[in-house]
């Protein structure tokens, strides 16, 4: 795998918008997770070993390179399988309008089946379809498709190779496949409603050829911790990971950050770092919501306003702390930021989704009408984890690990 991806990067040294060799570019969607950053690598390393003819192969992530970092569990499983992330082609790397203005691009799509109306232009170059979600694309004998709902693209990936080349499987790769499959499919559970037949057959297919690979309950459990750690991140990134923004009267991010608000406030110059943050995305105001777990494993909400305006800060606050529906309990706790109102968040079951509504409907009444516009900043996978919190669903407690495997499920739903 490294030869191959060090061998595209080689290729791509000259000036993409002259005369030269074809790509064929693997591209998985927006979001990045797991399964379509390991369905990209997969597939076009399959290109590469089966392929006839003189098109250079190459698998590209579909975020800025900058990204990656926010995606903890797609560098966790690149580390585990020996792979530096150094190695891959990000978006922000690859000019793919020049390519096709040279007529050198070719384009297959894994773990989506439709381009964003922001590459539309790029449609003509799409050659081929692999993925597991709904199918949009409208049919062209030009271009075969294969979409079927099973658990994870790398499903879908794994079969292909068996089927046409499996000598070019070896542990890495197993490894990649294996581990999309396990964490996509909630560690092949069938109580977790996504697992099918299918995924269930490959998974116990890579399991046969490559007994080393790590126990299933393990590497589950391993991707899902690396998902939800935060420890390398920045104050930046740790906003950005899965972040949403209103706009109207006020522009305003809500983040949902993955540890205690009294760990987080204890970041060395964070005042700073929020107003930094607030004047580099053009945000008025800033919203957190945590969640985490006390040592019983029951989950723990906390909220907090920043805003640089006090008036602002207090108008948005007094909000929140008097909404009826939902009403979120707000009990105000001490902070050592004079810019931030913090909370503890009494209604559990009041998750991000139950929130943005409140925020926009603050947005209108100060504003007196209109509509507000919702945006995702960067569209990143965690940003589905918290939309349908598990706790909607009014069980009176639940464990650390019985929301890990809630947000896994509604994750896949939403991509």
């Amino acid at each position: 795998m490294e030869t191959f991806l060090r061998s595209g990067g080689r290729a791509l040294e000259e000036e993409v918008d002259r005369p030269g060799p074809a790509f064929h570019v693997v591209l998985g969607n927006e979001a990045c997770d797991v399964d379509s950053m390991v369905s990209a690598l997969a597939f076009a390393y399959f290109l590469f070993k089966t392929a006839r003819g003189d098109t250079v192969p190459l698998p590209l992530l579909n975020i800025r390179r900058s990204e990656l970092v926010l995606r903890s569990d797609n560098v966790f499983l690149l580390r585990q399988a020996g792979l530096s992330p150094e190695l891959l082609l990000f978006r922000d790397q690859l000019d793919l309008r020049a390519l096709k203005r040279a007529g050198r691009l070719r384009l297959t799509l894994v773990d989506h089946n439709i381009l964003p109306s922001s590459d539309c232009d790029l449609e003509d170059a799409v050659v081929e379809v692999i993925d597991h979600h709904h199918q949009e694309r409208e049919p062209n004998p030009t271009c075969p498709v294969t979409v079927e709902t099973v658990g994870s693209c790398a499903t879908l990936v794994t079969e292909r190779i068996l089927q046409k080349a499996p000598e070019i499987l070896d542990q890495q790769l197993a490894q990649l496949l294996y581990a999309t499959m396990v964490l996509d499919c909630v560690n092949m559970d069938p109580a977790a409603g996504k697992v099918t037949p299918k995924d269930s057959r490959y998974a116990e297919a890579l399991e046969q050829r490559f007994p080393a690979l790590p126990p299933r309950g393990a590497l589950f459990q391993s991707l899902q911790n690396a998902k939800f750690d935060v420890s390398d991140l920045n104050t930046e990134q740790m906003l950005l990971k899965d972040m949403k923004a209103v706009c109207g009267s006020l522009n305003v991010a809500v983040s949902v950050l993955y540890i205690t608000l009294e760990e987080f406030f204890q970041r060395a110059g964070l005042e700073a770092e929020l107003s930094s943050f607030c004047q580099k995305l053009g945000f008025d105001l800033l919203i957190l919501m945590t969640i985490s777990f006390t040592e019983s494993r029951e989950p723990i909400r906390e909220l907090a306003v920043f805003s640089q305006s006090s008036t602002c800060r207090e108008q948005v606050s007094q909000y929140l702390e008097q909404s009826c529906s939902p009403a979120l309990g707000l009990c105000p706790i001490d902070t050592p930021l004079p810019q931030v109102s913090a909370y503890h968040q009494g209604n559990r079951l009041a998750s991000r989704k139950k929130l943005l509504p409140l925020v926009k409907a603050c947005l209108r009444e100060q504003r007196g009408g209109g509509e507000e516009e919702e945006s995702d900043v960067p569209p990143t996978p965690m940003n589905s984890l918290v939309e349908g919190c598990p706790l909607s669903e009014g069980l009176p407690q639940i464990s650390a690990q019985d929301l890990q495997e809630k947000f896994s499920k509604l994750e896949a739903a939403d991509l």
